[in-house]
């Protein structure tokens, strides 16, 4: 996919200076720090938790009523 991006003058700059030295394009070095950018921030898959109660003794809302009581 192709993409338009903006960037101020000094980060452009900087950019530049970055890529000369890596020998790399803008355009790996945008990749890169996407994908950097997204590995950090990736939220947990809601299947992850499917099923993680299993096993328990506890009901689950027998449970959680204690843990509510104390909002009260």
């Amino acid at each position: 996919m192709r993409m338009t991006i903006s960037f101020p003058d000094d980060q452009a700059k900087r950019l530049a200076e970055l890529c000369r030295n890596e020998g790399i394009s803008r355009a790996e070095a945008v990749r890169r720090a996407v994908d950097r950018y997204l590995a950090e921030n990736r939220r947990p898959c809601r299947k992850a938790g499917f099923g993680m109660w299993r096993g328990r003794a506890t009901e689950g809302l027998a449970f959680e009523r204690p843990l509510r009581e104390e909002w009260r």
